[in-house]
């Protein structure tokens, strides 16, 4: 798969993680995260004990507590929903630093923080370590719905020249002394994403045109395929098996 721009999220490094193919990433991520959803929203200790493992992960990853931490304000608006369950829910009431709250409710705002936390940093951890364009090549690799792969990696090459776009708009707006400082100033700036839509369509169509003209036929050429080995698969299944065991474990 030819490859596209330099991806912001990608940590380069030279780790046993990074060197994974991303098939088996993937499915070692969706497995890791369904178990974690099936996991009972009262036994905390298997909380924790997931979050050792993506400790674990990170650690031989080498991605930075910093740098995941960062990352994480992505998750800000589930933690805000899950910080008002406990004064919306209905049901027996407990006085918590002299605040009465809900008993559920305080049972499911910790269950959507701690799965949704996991779920973040193990998909943090799998962006840090793997390229898009090669996650992509992974998907693919799966047998996901082609036309869901070809989307994704169309969207992947070009964010970016549509980002160059948006910032030429801004900057040929400022060098006109426009700022937006107001509601006032809405019509000018909806005309010029209007204005981006349009560019960005139109040369969608060039692009699409040069393709064909150069035999795209629906795929776009695979040019380094990693086929993932018997050890690859096995220590991509760790973290898996781990969170397996320890489910299992906790319904004994």
């Amino acid at each position: 798969m030819a490859a596209g721009h330099s991806p912001h999220l990608y940590v380069h490094a030279d780790t046993p993680v990074h060197r994974l193919p991303p098939q088996c990433k993937l499915l070692s991520l969706i497995a890791f995260i369904l178990i974690v959803v099936a996991t009972d929203r009262e036994r905390f200790w298997a909380f924790a004990l997931y979050f050792l493992l993506l400790g674990a992960v990170a650690v031989a990853a080498r991605i930075p507590l910093k740098l995941l931490l960062r990352r994480m304000v992505v998750e800000v608006p589930f933690v805000i929903f899950a910080v008002a369950l406990p004064f919306l829910s209905q049901g027996e009431r407990l006085t918590v630093f002299g605040l009465s709250m809900s008993a559920d409710g305080l049972l499911a705002a910790w269950n959507i923080v701690a799965k949704a936390t996991l779920g973040v940093i193990a998909s943090i951890l799998l962006a840090a370590t793997t390229e898009p364009r090669t996650l992509l090549l992974g998907a693919q690799r799966l047998r996901l719905p082609q036309l869901l792969v070809q989307i994704a990696s169309f969207m992947l090459r070009y964010v970016e020249v549509i980002l160059d776009e948006m910032r030429r708009m801004r900057i040929a707006r400022e060098s006109r002394a426009f700022v937006a400082r107001d509601l006032r100033h809405l019509p000018v700036v909806a005309r010029s994403a209007g204005a981006l839509f349009i560019r960005s369509y139109e040369r969608g169509e060039r692009v699409h045109l040069a393709m064909l003209s150069r035999g795209y036929t629906g795929t776009m050429p695979i040019i380094h395929d990693v086929r993932g080995s018997a050890s690859q698969w096995a220590l991509a299944a760790t973290l898996p098996a781990a969170a397996i065991t320890i489910l299992i474990g906790g319904l004994w």
